[in-house]
């Protein structure tokens, strides 16, 4: 069979498919917003995919966040995407839905604008490669980021008004629910609600009582674990008299809506009898004297010479990954995981370590503290040391068991509570 030669004066060439990807984002999480997320994610995939010259990447879509935030997870991970040259082309619906803040958008742009990819905004009808992209952009931001503005101003002028009323704009009290009007009392909850007062009362700390709960498997009001900041918020919360606080919190701005404590900034406002109690009055103010007098009884504790910064971030706990925190106990310093110490062993089964025997091991590794990345706390009371130049160490220290640490004088006072007991 004999062979074909063609001579062409050039060759072919195959265009390369652009490489489109979508965003999309809603506010808040109302069924009818999340509906229309799934409907954009939907709409995006079957308009990508139509096109023969684009080549498909994937849709990003944010869930109940604001675009005036920055730190959007997919947002940021298709920017991620981009700088990875996955992507040449985003479509999204509108200027709003990409950010109401005009710095984020107009960076966000540059950024992209310089690394040659394409926004196109469907409403709008801007591509931001175009000759006078950013030009509208710009203008059609500012415009966005006011009407966010105008939003949050008129929210605030509603809790306001609400709060002048004293109707709450936080319904969610464990032990209560809200009816439209007021507070109801929740049996199962405010059961548990009693039992903590009492625990409290009885000498009980907020992490033991929190320990205790989880043990117990009872739940929160939103299925999760028991804290010791939850406890104690419990415990120092009036609405359990029947007395609301109200606008304890409040929005910093419309740009960051960062919740900040109020402090003096905002009047609060006090609506007594507001509804039924679950904590009589006098039990409270008797947990309110007990929280101070241990605060007091604390604060008092013999400081040690070190105050814990020197290791703080860089231990480790290698059965849960959770940081290692300093405690005082029995007015010694130790080295706990976080997890052991909120949630018992039932979480995490790490070892507790004495600073002296901390700082033994540390000592006979380095004289600088500051060339240490990280110390992993293994079991068979073994340290990894990670250095910041690539070496690894590794250490035991030895964990002294009571009767080790007990002195003659302890011993005879142990016994003598004994005999007493029998």
């Amino acid at each position: 069979m004999e062979r074909t030669i063609s001579v062409v004066s050039q060759i072919p060439i195959i265009k390369a498919k652009t490489k489109v990807a979508a965003y999309a984002r809603v506010s808040c999480e109302k069924d009818a917003m999340l509906h229309s997320l799934s409907a954009q994610i939907e709409i995006y995939s079957k308009l990508i995919k139509c096109r023969p010259d684009w080549q498909y990447v994937d849709v990003y879509a944010d869930e109940a966040i604001t675009g005036t935030k920055a730190e959007r997870p997919n947002f940021q991970r298709m920017l991620d995407d981009c700088r990875k040259g996955k992507i040449d082309m985003v479509i999204t619906k509108s200027i709003s839905r990409f950010a109401r803040n005009t710095v984020t958008l107009l960076e966000t742009v540059r950024e992209l604008k310089s690394l040659n990819i394409d926004v196109f905004f469907e409403e709008q009808h801007i591509h931001t490669l175009s000759a006078d992209g950013e030009l509208m952009l710009t203008i059609l931001a500012s415009y966005a980021q006011e009407e966010s503005r105008s939003v949050s101003e008129n929210m605030k002028w509603r809790v306001k008004r609400n709060f002048e009323s004293g109707i709450p704009w936080n319904c969610t009290i464990f032990g209560y629910r809200f009816n439209g009007e007021e507070f109801v009392i929740y049996p199962k909850e405010a059961e548990i609600v009693k039992q903590i007062f009492k625990d409290y009362l009885k000498g009980k700390g907020c992490t033991v009582i929190a320990k205790s709960l989880n043990e117990s498997n009872v739940a929160t009001r939103y299925n999760r674990h028991w804290h010791r900041n939850t406890i104690y918020k419990i415990l120092t919360d009036s609405a359990y008299i029947g007395t609301l606080t109200l606008q304890k919190t409040f929005r910093e701005n419309h740009i960051t809506k960062r919740t900040v404590f109020n402090t003096g900034q905002l009047p609060f406002y006090v609506v007594e009898d507001a509804h039924k109690a679950i904590i009589d009055k006098d039990s409270f103010d008797a947990v309110q004297e007990e929280i101070k007098r241990r605060k007091e009884k604390f604060s008092n504790t013999p400081k040690c010479v070190n105050d814990g910064n020197l290791f703080k971030g860089i231990i480790k706990c290698s059965v849960c990954g959770k940081n290692y925190i300093r405690k005082i106990k029995h007015n010694k310093p130790i080295w706990i995981c976080n997890t052991y110490n909120k949630l018992g062993s039932k979480y995490c089964s790490s070892k507790q370590i004495p600073e002296h025997a901390l700082l033994e091991q540390v000592n006979s590794v380095t004289d600088d503290v500051s060339e240490i990345y990280e110390i992993k706390v293994c079991k068979q009371n073994t340290l990894i040391f990670n250095m910041k130049n690539g070496a690894v160490e590794n250490k035991h220290w030895h964990y002294r068991s009571k009767s080790d640490s007990w002195t003659d004088e302890m011993r005879k006072q142990a016994s003598e509570r004994g005999k007493q007991n029998g």
